[in-house]
């Protein structure tokens, strides 16, 4: 069944819940365990910042939330699909048409223009954005035909969320996206997708290790060691603008 489109969903019920959500890797003869049975829910909309240090799991989760890893037990489901017992082909599909995925490092095509960065997903996808449309969102529409070489790192990283955000993809999960940038420059990345966010609707969560970031958050989750060890709702979103770190 095609799950019903978020502008149309009930807002009360979860766009992904996981349930006693479990990873181990192996590593050698060492047992890692990633994630210790987390449970959560996500709803459609709102924009999530989960923050935890490095090895907490936060990156494991956002990959099992994306479709590009499966939990070794328990549930996670994306409206009414079941990623934890998903084929291969399923996943591939999953992400194609519903997961906009933002990373600390931007993998645009070097040969491309940010434009040309941007059409390469709008091609493939089912109702993608104008990419003119996608660029200006994120604050970059006197910047189409330029090569990434001859972009900051932080517009750079821009292109990769227009990139992200032109198939209209009604999940964006975003890992570390100001990982790599100053403070100044990041401020600019977390607007552009609080912007999106607001927009377009589109579910998002951002997780990072930066505690100031949590502010921009309708809601916060912090992951220890593979738990959930808190979560709290802001009363409300703080201008990314005004935040300092």
């Amino acid at each position: 069944m095609e799950p019903a489109m978020a502008c149309h969903a009930d807002r009360t019920a979860p766009v992904f819940q996981t349930k006693g959500l479990t990873k181990t890797y192996r590593q050698g003869d060492v047992e890692v365990h990633a994630l210790r049975g987390v449970d959560i829910s996500l709803y459609p909309g709102e924009l999530v910042v989960m923050l935890g240090a490095s090895g907490s799991g936060k990156s494991t989760l956002l990959n099992i939330l994306g479709g590009l890893d499966v939990p070794t037990t328990g549930e996670v489901r994306y409206q009414d699909i079941d990623l934890a017992c998903a084929s291969d082909r399923e996943l591939t599909r999953y992400r194609r048409d519903y997961v906009g995925f933002v990373f600390q490092f931007y993998n645009l095509i070097p040969s491309l223009t940010a434009r040309e960065n941007v059409i390469a997903v709008t091609e493939i996808a089912r109702d993608p954005m104008a990419p003119e449309e996608a660029l200006d969102m994120v604050g970059l529409a006197s910047r189409l035909d330029h090569f990434p070489a001859q972009l900051s790192g932080g517009e750079q990283q821009r292109v990769a969320i227009a990139r992200a955000i032109s198939k209209r993809p009604r999940v964006l999960l975003c890992d570390e996206p100001t990982g790599a940038l100053d403070s100044a420059t990041g401020i600019l990345v977390l607007a552009a997708l609080e912007r999106a966010n607001r927009e377009t609707d589109t579910t998002t969560v951002i997780i990072t290790h930066n505690a100031s970031i949590a502010n921009m958050a309708d809601r916060v989750i912090t992951l220890s060691d593979g738990v959930i060890s808190g979560e709290h709702r802001n009363s409300e979103r703080q201008d990314p603008n005004t935040l300092s770190w």
